[in-house]
C-alpha cells in the first residue's frame, strides 16, 4: 500500500482552478465530487493536493494514496476528504502503451511522491504565470514527463478515422460509413479498428464526444443546446452518457467549472516550467 506519511495537503482555493486542453492530453486542477462509479476511455493519473485520495477499481478495495493510475475504458471511483484534485488525461492510442514509463501502465494505488511533487510544483506554476502563458500540445510532456510520450504507430486508414472523429466528435457517421471510407469490409474495419486502437469504434467515439463537453465547460449557454451542439439526441442520452464518463451530472460539472481558467494551445512562445 501506497504511504501517505510524507505527503503535506495544500491549501487550494477557486482561484487555483484551471485545465489544459489539448487535443490528447488534459490538465484539470479542481472540484472532484462525490466518488460514483465511472470508466474514462483515458489513462488518467490522479495526484493529491489538499488530503490524500482513495481509490477503488472495479469495484476492489479502497486503496488510499497520494498518486493513483486509472487505465482506459476500466471502471473506478475515486475519492477525497478535500475538495479539489490534479489529474492528468492521456489519449491511449497517441502512445506505445507497452512502451510508457511504468507509471503509466499501473492500475490503481501507485507510490511516486517525486513525481507528485513535480506535479504539485507544474500546477503552482500554472496558477502563477497567469494569464501570460503561451503554450503548445508539444509542450504538455515535457512539462509533466521531461520528454514527449513515445507515440503509438497506427495503421494510416485508422488513423485517418481517428483524426475525423476527434475534429468532429459530434458527427454522427456510422461504423459503416468509416469502414467504406477505408475501403475495408465492415467486419474487417471494427477489428482491424479494435486492434489497432485498443477500443471499440462505438467506446472511442463514446468517449470523444464526452469528452468534447469539457470545452464547454465555462461558456454561456444552456445545457440543452450543448447537448445538440456535441451530438447527443436529446438531454436524457446526454445526461446519462456524461454521468457514466466522468461520474458527474452535465449540471454539477457546469456549476463546479464557473471559475475554471481554461488553457488552450497558442501558436507562440512556448512555456517550460524551471527546475
Amino acid at each position: 500500500m501506497p504511504s501517505t506519511d510524507q505527503f503535506v495537503p495544500r491549501r487550494c482555493t477557486s482561484a487555483d482552478r484551471m485545465m489544459w486542453l489539448t487535443a490528447d492530453r488534459i490538465f484539470y486542477a479542481g472540484l472532484l465530487g462525490a466518488p460514483v462509479m465511472h470508466t474514462k476511455g483515458a489513462i488518467i493519473v490522479y495526484v493529491a493536493i489538499d488530503a490524500p485520495l482513495r481509490v477503488r477499481i472495479n469495484q476492489g478495495d479502497w486503496q488510499t494514496t497520494e498518486v493513483a493510475v486509472v487505465q482506459p475504458y476500466v471502471p473506478y471511483e475515486i475519492a477525497c476528504d478535500g475538495r479539489h484534485v490534479l489529474d492528468i488525461l492521456i489519449e491511449p492510442e497517441t502512445v506505445d502503451l507497452a512502451c510508457l514509463p511504468p507509471l503509466l501502465r499501473a492500475c490503481g494505488a501507485v507510490e511516486a511522491p517525486e513525481f507528485a511533487d513535480h506535479v504539485r510544483e507544474v500546477h503552482r506554476r500554472l496558477v502563477a504565470a497567469g494569464r501570460t502563458l503561451d503554450l503548445k500540445p508539444s509542450d504538455f510532456d515535457l512539462t509533466f514527463f521531461g520528454e514527449p510520450l513515445p507515440k503509438r504507430k497506427l495503421d494510416a486508414r485508422i488513423a485517418a478515422v481517428l483524426e475525423r472523429i476527434k475534429l468532429n466528435p459530434s458527427a454522427q457517421a456510422a461504423a459503416e460509413e468509416c469502414a467504406s471510407q477505408a475501403n475495408l469490409s465492415f467486419s474487417r474495419f471494427l477489428h482491424l479498428f479494435k486492434e489497432e486502437v485498443g477500443a471499440s469504434f462505438r467506446s472511442i467515439r463514446t468517449w470523444k464526444r464526452a469528452r468534447s463537453l469539457l470545452h464547454y465547460v465555462n461558456c454561456e449557454g444552456g445545457l440543452v443546446h450543448v447537448a445538440l451542439d456535441i451530438g447527443y439526441p436529446d438531454s436524457t442520452h446526454f445526461s446519462h452518457s456524461i454521468r457514466q464518463t466522468f461520474g458527474l451530472k452535465p449540471r454539477d460539472i457546469f456549476a463546479g467549472s464557473r471559475k475554471l481558467r481554461i488553457i488552450v494551445e497558442s501558436p507562440v512562445r512556448p512555456w517550460r516550467p524551471s527546475h
